[in-house]
């Protein structure tokens, strides 16, 4: 499914230099689909659902048209490929990785498929595309505009990164 339509869409693709990482913030086990995200996406007013995929906890659903530049992070969408994950806040509506095993497959297989087609495509979770306040070159969690998606999407996917992009943290 997901590679006839990388190779559909190949003749009016965008360059893709990012791959956004997003949690659907809702609370863990709760199933929800692509199309229930494109109805609160379009009551927002947005042309479509806001990420090009969906990782539910069985599947992979399409949003957004991979060629279509999707509505993940403002000022970084036109080079971009978003996907969420269903989940990021536990039952009292807190932050928390909530993704299954079968999730957490689900998105490396997505990645490999994106990185076999963008391979210099760099992976951020959304909150670290979040703006540097203090302007010192880092963005740390008191800058987050929001938690999403709740888990370390830069060192998680570290083997999937081009090589410009540093670890983070000393192990």
């Amino acid at each position: 499914m997901l590679k006839t339509e990388l190779n559909l869409e190949k003749n009016k693709m965008r360059e893709i230099k990012e791959i956004h990482i997003h949690c659907s913030a809702t609370k863990e086990g709760l199933a929800i689909t692509a199309q229930e995200i494109r109805k609160w996406h379009l009551a927002r007013g947005w042309s479509d659902i806001g990420y090009n995929y969906v990782i539910g906890f069985q599947g992979i659903e399409t949003g957004r048209p991979l060629h279509r530049i999707p509505a993940s992070v403002k000022s970084r969408n036109s080079n971009a490929v978003a996907l969420a994950y269903i989940g990021g806040l536990d039952i009292n509506g807190k932050p928390k990785d909530t993704r299954t095993p079968r999730q957490k497959e689900l998105i490396i297989k997505l990645i490999k498929q994106l990185k076999g087609k963008f391979p210099k495509a760099k992976i951020y979770g959304h909150r670290d595309l979040s703006p540097d306040k203090n302007k010192d070159g880092k963005i740390t969690s008191d800058e987050w505009l929001k938690s999403c998606p709740c888990f370390d999407a830069i060192e998680e996917y570290m083997e999937f990164q081009p090589s410009s992009v540093k670890k983070k943290y000393a192990k």
